[in-house]
C-alpha cells in the first residue's frame, strides 16, 4: 500500500493547523505516507498544541495507522496509514480547542470507512479562530450534504474559552462516492434568522443586547426582511463555563446560506459582538458569491474528492482556500482553476468561480 513519503512544508501559505487537517485527511484517505515539517513554524507558539495532537491521534486510529513525532510543541511529523475502519472514534482536546476543526479533519475520513462512524468530540463548541458548533449545524450541515452524505450532530454540551469541556458527538455512514456540487446561483436573501447565547454567570440582558444591536446594523442595510434573533439562555447542564456569542444565518432563495457570529470577550460590550457578527454577515452579502468566507475553504477537500465537475461562486478567495487547494492538487492530484466570475452582476465586485475536477475517491469497503 505504502508508496513514497509525501513531504509537506508546513509553514507556507496559511502556515497554522488547516495545513495539517488538510494533509493528514488527505493522507489518510489515499493511503499516502506523509511527512509534514516546520508545522506553525511562524506561529508564536511553534508546532503542535494540545487540539491538533488530539487530532493528528484521532486519525491515526481512524485508520490504525503508525504517528511519529506527536507531541506538543513539535514541528515535525511522520504519519503511515492503513485501511480506515469506522467505529467509535474520540478526541479531547483537553483545552477549549475547536471540535469543529476536530470534526473538519475526520469527518472526510469517515465518509470512506468500512463501517458506521460515531465521533466523539470534545473540546470548545463556541471557540474563538473556528468556526462555532452553531455554524456547523444551521450552515455546513445543511450545504455539504449537497455532495450526497448525511451526518447526525449532537451537541451534547457546549463549552467555551478557556475551560472548553464541551462534547458534540457525529454520527455518520460511509458512502460509495460523492457527488460533485453547483453553488453558483446565490438568488435573493429570503431570511435572516439567528440566535444569541449567554451561559454561566452572564446575565441575560447580555443576549438580549446583542441581538438588539445586530438587528438595528442589518435593518440599516436590509429594511424589507423581518430579522430574528433569539435571545438564548443556556441552560447549566448543556453548558459547561462562561460564554456569550451570536450567530446571524442569511437565507436566500436557492437555499445558499451566509452567516456572521461573533463570542464575547471580558470588557467588550454586547452591543459590540452584535454588531460584528451583522457586519460579517452583511459583508458576506455584498460579495455576490453563493458561499460565505467561511464555507469555502471547508468545501475544498470534499469537491476535490467528489466525482465529476464541482463549482462554487465565492467572494475574495481566502488563504485558507487557497492552502487547501495547494494540498488538494499536491496530494489527491484534483485539478483546480480559480476564475473571476464573468456574470454582468459580479462586474462590479470581487466574485469568483472556483471550479474543480474531482478525483472520484470510491469507497474500496463498499
Amino acid at each position: 500500500m505504502a508508496g513514497p513519503r509525501v513531504e509537506v512544508d508546513g509553514s507556507i501559505m496559511e502556515g497554522g493547523g488547516q495545513i495539517l487537517r488538510v494533509s493528514t485527511a488527505l493522507s489518510c484517505l489515499l493511503g499516502l505516507p506523509l511527512r509534514v515539517q516546520k508545522i506553525r513554524a511562524g506561529r508564536s507558539t511553534p508546532g503542535l498544541r494540545p487540539q491538533h495532537l488530539s487530532g493528528l491521534e484521532m486519525i491515526r486510529d481512524f485508520c490504525d495507522g503508525q504517528l511519529e513525532g506527536a507531541e506538543i510543541g513539535s514541528t515535525e511529523i511522520m504519519f503511515t496509514p492503513e485501511k480506515i475502519k469506522g467505529g467509535v472514534h474520540t478526541a479531547d482536546t483537553k483545552t477549549a480547542g475547536s471540535v469543529c476543526l476536530l470534526m473538519q479533519v475526520s469527518m472526510p475520513c469517515a465518509l470512506f470507512a468500512a463501517c458506521p462512524s460515531e465521533l466523539r468530540l470534545k473540546g470548545g463548541t463556541n471557540a474563538e479562530m473556528a468556526p462555532q458548533i452553531d455554524y456547523t449545524a444551521m450552515v455546513f450541515k445543511p450545504i455539504v450534504e449537497k455532495f450526497g452524505f448525511t451526518f447526525h450532530c449532537d451537541i451534547k454540551m457546549r463549552g467555551y474559552y478557556p475551560k472548553g469541556g464541551g462534547e458534540v458527538i457525529i454520527r455518520m455512514s460511509p458512502v460509495k462516492q460523492l457527488n460533485p456540487i453547483n453553488l453558483t446561483d446565490r438568488g435573493s436573501v429570503t431570511k435572516i434568522y439567528g440566535r444569541a447565547f449567554v451561559a454561566g454567570v452572564l446575565p441575560f440582558k447580555v443576549a438580549k443586547d446583542m441581538a438588539a444591536a445586530a438587528v438595528r446594523c442589518i435593518r440599516k442595510e436590509i429594511r424589507d426582511l423581518y430579522v430574528n434573533i433569539q435571545p438564548v439562555q443556556e441552560t447549566k447542564d448543556q453548558a459547561f463555563g462562561n460564554g456569550n456569542g451570536i450567530i446571524i444565518i442569511a437565507e436566500t432563495s436557492t437555499g445558499c446560506l451566509f452567516a456572521g457570529s461573533s463570542l464575547g470577550k471580558r470588557g467588550v460590550n454586547a452591543d459590540k459582538v452584535g454588531i460584528e457578527a451583522a457586519e460579517m454577515l452583511l459583508a458576506n452579502l455584498r460579495h455576490g458569491g453563493a458561499v460565505d468566507e467561511y464555507l469555502q475553504d471547508q468545501l475544498i477537500i470534499f469537491m476535490a474528492l467528489a466525482s465529476g465537475i464541482s463549482r462554487i461562486k465565492t467572494g475574495p478567495v481566502t488563504l485558507h482556500t487557497q492552502t487547501a487547494i495547494h494540498f488538494a492538487e499536491q496530494l489527491a492530484k484534483a485539478k483546480f482553476t480559480v476564475k473571476k466570475s464573468e456574470d454582468e452582476e459580479d462586474a462590479s465586485k470581487d466574485t469568483y468561480i472556483i471550479e474543480c475536477q474531482g478525483i472520484g475517491m470510491t469507497n474500496p469497503n463498499l
